[in-house]
């Protein structure tokens, strides 16, 4: 429970706070890069990152805060983790002349409570890492499974939803979830009521239309895969109409194009499903 009067919207003054004591000494070794980091990507995020981390440092859980603010909870968290290492260190400092045994040991539980919260220290935070070698002080924490440049970057966005314009949404919903394997939620208290179709990391919205859009392009959905065999024979399997069979593994070695499929779905949209040598 944190106890002191933190100014009420100014984030840059609490930092200073932060400074003040780390300065003082008594602290762990990372501690200041632990600041450094959360500061950077604090000075990354629009101001309202910032007003929420506000409102948690004067008491709003972090259940109530709205949902862009509870999407970047971990950098909230450990915001939170410094402040209430800090003022255990400054309240560790003042040492009274007298001490009952209920106070010692409160004072050896506050101690040993700050190895809990150092653990934090160093380790990375939505992506990013400290680096004392960095003139910018924090870089972008290595992937263990990516070879994809420009990885470095700083993700604010998680992911996307191609929209189909349906004219009855429900019976696409009802094929993709019979056919394709999707999950179905219906979403009619949003700005725009559409379904939202999960199956794995792929999500698409449909909408209501008076008319199906018709296709700009030879497919209107790219799905890429791993490995296409599996999902090829599932599709088979459950009735999907296939526009372009999966050719042999053998015979796609020397092939111009990745190996892919290409499905019909309901409404005659032809999805295409890629096999990506990218590993995901």
């Amino acid at each position: 429970m944190l106890s002191k009067n933190y100014p009420e919207h100014d984030i840059n003054k609490v930092f200073d706070i932060f400074e003040e004591t780390i300065n003082k000494g008594g602290v762990s070794d990372k501690c200041g890069a632990e600041l450094t980091l959360i500061n950077k990507l604090f000075a990354a995020m629009p101001p309202e990152a910032s007003e929420y981390a506000m409102m948690m440092l004067h008491g709003t859980p972090g259940a109530d805060l709205p949902k862009q603010a509870q999407d970047i909870m971990p950098l909230y968290v450990r915001f939170m983790n410094l402040a209430e290492y800090l003022e255990k260190v400054d309240s560790l400092r003042v040492v009274p002349s007298s001490l009952s045994t209920e106070e010692i040991m409160r004072r050896h539980e506050m101690m040993d409570s700050l190895e809990e919260h150092e653990k934090m220290f160093g380790a990375q935070l939505l992506g990013y890492q400290f680096n004392e070698q960095s003139d910018d002080k924090i870089e972008a924490a290595p992937e263990e499974e990516s070879s994809e440049e420009g990885s470095s970057t700083l993700h604010l966005m998680n992911a996307a939803a191609p929209v189909f314009a349906c004219t009855d949404p429900v019976k696409t919903a009802m094929f993709y979830e019979d056919h394709l394997g999707f999950k179905a939620t219906h979403l009619s208290d949003e700005k725009m009521p559409h379904i939202r179709l999960v199956r794995d990391n792929i999500v698409i919205a449909l909408v209501e239309s008076p008319v199906r859009i018709a296709p700009v392009a030879m497919y209107e959905l790219i799905i890429y895969v791993t490995e296409p065999m599996l999902l090829y024979h599932e599709l088979k399997a459950s009735g999907v109409k296939m526009i372009e069979d999966l050719p042999e593994a053998k015979a796609s070695e020397n092939a111009p194009s990745n190996r892919q499929f290409v499905f019909e779905d309901i409404d005659g949209r032809k999805i295409c499903v890629s096999q990506s040598t990218e590993i995901v």
